[in-house]
């Protein structure tokens, strides 16, 4: 199985790419990407539907999620450098690149439509002053200029963004000063809801509110990010909350509530200076646009960095003065093709749920990071556990307040694109945060499983240890060990040498990866000793107290004939102290040759309860439970057998395993046999089988018994040891 791919290392920017401050890189374009065509066109119309309460609770219900989206974002700032990326970057470094690329692809693409949004309000604005100009033209152009800026570098692009930062200051005076003089209307305080309710007016004024990752979107760009994003980003936030509730304050005021309702430019046209405003509005747009041009290129990028996307080594790559021009160029396409749909109305919720789930996903990190307690999560702004949670409900409820069905779209969306992912086996960063997320989650459900007193049948699966003396015997088994053990129990290769133990620990490594490649948890370890029962007595003792307690021991006899003294003292010694036994003998099994079958050997039982009674002295509890587990692995046909020596028996013989096959649940496909005579008689007279499965009788180990049974058997034979502790028939 060839490696996965390890993702290519970023480059660290040229100087002139790392010099964004707080204002220009953070602040700027977070509070222009806030106040945007809603600000202008649909505020006043929020205020007409819902009156000035309502219009006040719907301001601070918006702007809470994204606040709190904004105490996350800056908690992980101050706790971490962000990688390039912003959004995409925290969720791949806490969580991992299967989650990182699933919110962040939709993240992206989101950024780049969205710049056809910007666009197509600026238009509106324009044609509002220029009727007779062609549509089209007018958003090619402005598409041709914001690329422009952003071609030259996000520096120049943020520049010109003070000059749009001015006028739109400029434009809220001209809006405020509206009527000064005029006597105040008596404000409707609670709205009518004419024509929408409250949650629909909710999601008509909540899009404003997206931009609070504007800035963060731009981390490989800042000079000081654990610094620029809190501030620049709470300070952004804070301000714009103020600007939209004086606005609206000032519309209830001053413009009587069914203009408002009927009319989308009743704050432009009420405004003391018009073509300031119009200003202002053009400003806006074509800022968030630029904005949302930069960002987006920036999270291509760094997903090209890990490897997420096809051709991402063609992404990843910056040109000389750090700028990510080649993803810009398929963002830019992105865009255009937005365009070129003319009508982005049935895909703006998504856009706008796609943002949503974005946030959720880092008040989640922060929520997951605080709740474990772990010593690298150290934020200089820590945040009460109460406020990420709020932040990750509030996003779930206005994803589904806003299009309820669409929500269930972009989940489904993100779902899809984290199982193709995770199929790829990306590799992250070794100082991914996941790894120590899984550990501490591992650690406290060992911690919880730990309190639990007594045995537990139905939560048993096999933990098995393998000590070998030599790795090459090992290699031929380790397909079995895996196929028995995949996917939820554990394999511990555990190396017994009586010198040299550092070279059976290096190998034994590589048949750990190997295992790990098939997603079975796996160790390895070598230890030096003198004789082979001492050093797995010895190990069996000391990882008794770990969470993958050893519960099952697996031997080869290379040579039944040979079959020496240490093998019997293991098996003793593991039937004292309640450990299970798998003895392998004729070599490994191969069920890609032919047919398979895992042919298992039943002794039936009378008494007043037979099956409980042959599971546990017929010593078929592990035995079943091997059995079902190859069964499903090999997809094969588990075929039920006993022998039978007088004619007599074989009905009774029947009754009793087709009544143990329904007690243990095997599966419809199975087969049940008698076949008569001694078993080695009736293992000579069947077929040979991939893998015939025997109970162990107890007391001390039969090497005799071994060596008949697997001479009859003419193949592979595994013998099993029940420990006690687990159950067929839980």
């Amino acid at each position: 199985m060839p490696a996965p791919p390890h993702p290519a290392a970023a480059p660290e920017p040229s100087p002139t790419a790392r010099k964004l401050g707080t204002f220009a890189g953070v602040f700027t374009p977070t509070l222009l990407t806030i106040l945007g065509v809603i600000l202008y066109l649909r505020l006043g119309w929020v205020v007409g539907q819902a009156g000035l309460v309502g219009a006040w609770a719907v301001i601070g219900l918006s702007v809470a999620i994204t606040f709190l989206t904004g105490l996350s974002l800056s908690s992980i700032a101050t706790n971490t450098r962000l990688a390039a990326g912003g959004a995409y970057g925290i969720v791949s470094r806490s969580l991992g690149l299967e989650v990182g690329g699933s919110v962040g692809l939709p993240l992206y693409l989101s950024q780049a439509l969205v710049v056809a949004m910007y666009v197509f309000g600026f238009r509106e604005g324009w044609l509002w002053i220029f009727p007779d100009h062609p549509p089209l033209g007018v958003d090619l152009a402005v598409f041709a200029v914001v690329f422009g800026l952003a071609w030259l570098s996000a520096s120049v692009a943020f520049r010109v963004q003070y000059v749009v930062m001015a006028i739109i200051g400029l434009s809220l005076v001209a809006v405020l000063a509206g009527g000064a003089g005029e006597p105040v209307l008596e404000p409707r305080w609670v709205g009518r809801f004419e024509s929408v309710g409250f949650w629909g007016v909710f999601g008509v004024f909540f899009p404003a509110a997206t931009g609070v990752l504007a800035g963060a979107n731009m981390s490989g760009e800042l000079d000081r990010p654990r610094r620029a994003i809190p501030v620049g980003t709470l300070a952004a936030l804070g301000l714009s909350a103020a600007v939209y509730l004086g606005v609206a304050t000032w519309a209830a005021l001053r413009i009587p509530p069914d203009e408002l309702v009927g009319n989308y430019t009743a704050i432009i046209d009420h405004a003391a200076w018009r073509p300031i405003v119009l200003a202002g509005l053009l400003g806006a747009t074509f800022s968030s646009a630029v904005t949302s041009m930069v960002g987006a290129p920036r999270i291509l990028q760094a997903m090209g960095h890990n490897r997420v996307l096809p051709g991402s080594a063609w992404l990843a790559r910056a040109s000389p003065d750090g700028e990510p021009r080649r993803a810009l160029l398929l963002t830019g396409a992105v865009a255009l093709l937005g365009l070129l749909l003319r009508d982005l109305n049935t895909i703006a919720p998504l856009v706008t749920l796609f943002f949503l789930l974005t946030y959720g996903v880092v008040n989640l990190v922060v929520v997951l990071e605080g709740g474990l307690g772990r010593t690298s999560f150290r934020p200089t702004l820590r945040l009460p556990p109460v406020l990420p949670i709020l932040g990750v409900v509030g996003c779930g409820v206005g994803m589904v307040v806003v299009q309820p069905v669409l929500s269930l779209l972009a989940v489904l969306v993100v779902a899809a694109l984290h199982a193709g992912l995770t199929r790829r086996g990306l590799v992250g960063d070794r100082g991914d945060m996941r790894s120590g997320l899984f550990v501490s989650l591992a650690e406290w459900a060992a911690r919880r499983a730990n309190r639990l007193q007594g045995e537990h049948p139905r939560a048993w699966r096999p933990h098995m240890l393998v000590p070998t003396r030599r790795a090459s015997s090992l290699e031929p088994a380790l397909p079995l060990l895996i196929d028995l053990t995949a996917p939820e129990g554990s394999l511990q290769l555990f190396g017994v040498a009586d010198h040299d133990a550092d070279h059976l620990d290096t190998a034994l490594h590589s048949a750990r990866d190997a295992a790990q490649a098939r997603s079975v948890f796996a160790t390895a370890t070598a230890v030096q000793t003198p004789d082979f029962l001492t050093g797995v007595t010895t190990g069996l003792q000391a990882l008794k107290g770990t969470f993958f307690r050893p519960n099952l021991l697996f031997l080869q006899l290379e040579d039944v004939e040979a079959a020496d003294d240490d093998v019997v003292a293991v098996v003793d010694w593991c039937d004292r102290h309640r450990v299970g036994v798998a003895l392998l003998a004729g070599g490994p099994p191969d069920p890609t040759a032919g047919v398979p079958r895992v042919r298992l050997w039943v002794r039936p039982q009378q008494g007043p309860d037979p099956l409980a009674d042959g599971l546990t002295l017929g010593n078929l509890n592990l035995a079943v439970l091997l059995s079902w587990r190859l069964g499903r692995a090999w997809r094969a046909r588990i075929e039920l057998t006993a022998a039978a020596q007088a004619p007599t028996a074989h009905t009774a013989a029947a009754t009793y395993l087709a009544a143990l096959a329904e007690d243990v649940r095997l599966p419809r496909s199975h087969t049940e046999r008698v076949v008569g005579g001694r078993l080695t008689d009736a293992l000579e007279a069947l077929p040979t089988a991939t893998l015939q499965v025997f109970g162990l009788p107890r007391g001390a180990l039969d090497r005799a018994f071994i060596r008949r049974t697997t001479t009859a058997a003419r193949g592979p034979c595994l013998f099993v040891l029940d420990s006690g502790r687990e159950s067929a028939r839980a």
